[in-house]
């Protein structure tokens, strides 16, 4: 059985006192290991344990600087702290991780290590051999600094509604209210702040674009979208297969989110919908409130995993113990939410923006979801074990949101709201694909144009928008602000083509779910099990250790699909 008090990793090669501070302190360990001889398979893999806990050790100083920095993006000292890191440690380390991957490359001993257990690691080192070049560092180093602009822009976004402040975030759960004129307020007032930052945000993407592309020729590609799907270990999928999927959503998916919404608009009792009615509840029905403090949310979140597996609780009450949640919504805090894995110490960091509404709940189950995925694979010999690729990340997230429905009583006392809420996630569950298909698609035309002005991006992305929306929603008079709806997408800023994942591992989280509600204990073991080997199998096997299948192909879309459809028509 598993077990939530996981130690940090001791110390063997580094001093227990060593903080990463400079270049200098870090250099001479590297060097040792370049220039160790490698003399039989033994002193490979000690090799390999000691160059895993250097990893680890820097890592975890990189994420906690960026942690600290998206908390508070008025503290200039972090967001410094941050870039230091990027433009004076992270440059100078990549020429010495290059040379330490080529060494193990190079090690004749490389091939009497478990072929089975380092296939993905190797396979991996490949990857990044090829992918170095000397001439992208300091460009890398840019981008990682400018990406996070976006958080810093965002951070400052507010709007002022009844004489109050409001993040953007928390202005958000006006939109469920049953006072539509408030609604429409508060939509309009976010649109028209999203408006002030749309020629920032437009200019530091274009910026972010053309960098991006110089990396891909530097490094021999012929555009940024061939070089990323390399560099995101894309090996069990091809981009055709991604337009393959597009299709699928557009065939087999939106329809069923057109019907959603027909739905929507005849229980309000409006014609026509407007964007500012999507989320809404009719007249004298209130919103959805599962919580109203974040102190309240995590100790909801705990009691609601507790009963799934009482190992799934104890991790979010490690975390709560450690202080390694920051939940609520306020000014200055960079948008979003995400779990970040730690590698040293092996307990993540769940930061997100609640504001006590139904998608908060939604997206602490998710993060939830990704703890465990960090608290089980920990374990693992090495770091490099520990860097799973985003199509199971998610599946552990996305699972999470629909198996623990069956115990979102802890949240709803009363039964009719808890019925709504399941409604609610069940659309949800379908609704997120067209956004996907959407924001993909997007991001491969952005890539194979990369010389595009601001004016052809504006106009590719409305009709991509359109190819997925339907006409249920009536946009008239908003046109402007829905042709910048992109700009509020964090990862085509901060996380380029990581955004497909979670359409293919939705996919993998209704199979899941499918499984529990068969064999509610089998798809929990399922689920541990897959989680708890990292990335020490391919895609493809870490799928059919949960249960499921890696497959994303029409047929697979449509039969998913009307399952949903299903499940939502028995909620009524």
């Amino acid at each position: 059985m598993a077990n939530a008090q996981i130690e940090k990793l001791p110390r063997h090669f580094l001093p227990e006192n060593f903080e990463v501070t400079s270049w200098d302190v870090l250099q001479p360990y590297f060097e040792e290991l370049q220039q160790r001889p490698l003399t039989d398979v033994k002193a490979l893999e000690q090799w390999l344990r000691d160059m895993s806990e250097l990893e680890a050790i820097v890592s975890e100083d990189a994420c906690w600087r960026q942690i600290k920095m998206t908390c508070d993006t008025t503290d200039k000292s972090l967001e410094e702290a941050f870039t230091y890191f990027c433009m004076e440690i992270q440059p100078k380390l990549q020429p010495y991780a290059d040379a330490l991957n080529r060494k193990l490359l190079d090690c004749p001993f490389t091939k009497e290590l478990d072929q089975q257990l380092y296939f993905t690691y190797l396979r991996n080192v490949n990857k990044q051999v090829k992918l170095f070049h000397e001439e992208n560092i300091p460009l890398q180093a840019e981008l990682s600094v400018m990406a996070q602009q976006y958080g810093v822009i965002n951070g400052k976004m507010t709007i002022e509604l009844d004489g109050k402040e409001y993040t953007l975030q928390q202005a958000a759960k006006f939109l469920e209210s049953n006072d539509r004129a408030k609604r429409e307020e508060v939509f309009r007032k976010t649109a028209a702040r999203r408006m002030q930052d749309k020629d920032a945000l437009n200019d530091l993407y274009t910026t972010l674009v053309q960098k991006r592309d110089q990396v891909a020729k530097n490094a021999g590609f012929a555009n940024y979208r061939d070089y990323k799907f390399e560099e995101l270990g894309r090996f069990e999928y091809t981009k055709e297969d991604c337009f393959r999927f597009h299709t699928a959503i557009r065939e087999h998916i939106l329809p069923i989110v057109t019907q959603v919404l027909e739905k929507q608009k005849e229980k309000l009792g409006v014609d026509p919908l407007r964007p500012w009615d999507t989320e809404a509840e009719p007249a004298g029905v209130k919103p959805l409130e599962p919580f109203k403090t974040g102190e309240e949310l995590i100790d909801s979140s705990i009691a609601c995993f507790d009963r799934l597996r009482p190992f799934f609780g104890d991790c979010l009450r490690v975390m709560k113990k450690m202080g390694r949640v920051d939940l609520e919504s306020r000014i200055g805090k960079a948008p979003g939410g995400y779990n970040c894995p730690l590698a040293e110490t092996g307990v993540p960091f769940i930061f997100m923006n609640a504001a006590g509404q139904m998608k908060d709940l939604i997206t602490m189950v998710h993060e939830g979801g990704h703890a465990i995925h960090s608290f089980l694979s920990h374990p693992l010999p090495l770091s490099a074990f520990k860097e799973y690729p985003m199509e199971i990340a998610e599946v552990a997230s996305m699972s999470m949101e629909l198996i623990s429905m069956d115990h979102w009583d802890i949240f709803f006392s009363n039964p009719e709201e808890l019925l709504r809420a399941k409604q609610q996630q069940l659309k949800r569950s379908i609704t997120i694909f067209p956004w996907i298909a959407t924001i993909d698609k997007f991001q491969h035309w952005v890539y194979e144009h990369p010389q595009h002005s601001v004016e052809e991006r504006t106009a590719k992305w409305v009709e991509i928008l359109n190819e997925f929306s339907g006409n249920t929603v009536d946009w008239s008079g908003l046109e402007e602000h829905r042709a910048i709806s992109w700009q509020k997408q964090l990862h085509l800023f901060e996380v380029p083509f990581y955004y497909i994942e979670y359409g293919i591992a939705q996919l993998g989280a209704i199979a899941m779910w499918k499984q529990y509600k068969e064999n509610p204990q089998q798809a929990l073991d399922n689920y541990e099990k897959a989680l708890s080997l990292g990335y020490t199998k391919t895609l493809r096997e870490l799928y059919e250790a949960a249960g499921i299948r890696f497959d994303f192909s029409p047929d697979y879309v449509k039969e998913l699909a009307d399952f949903v459809q299903k499940e939502i028509a028995t909620l009524g």
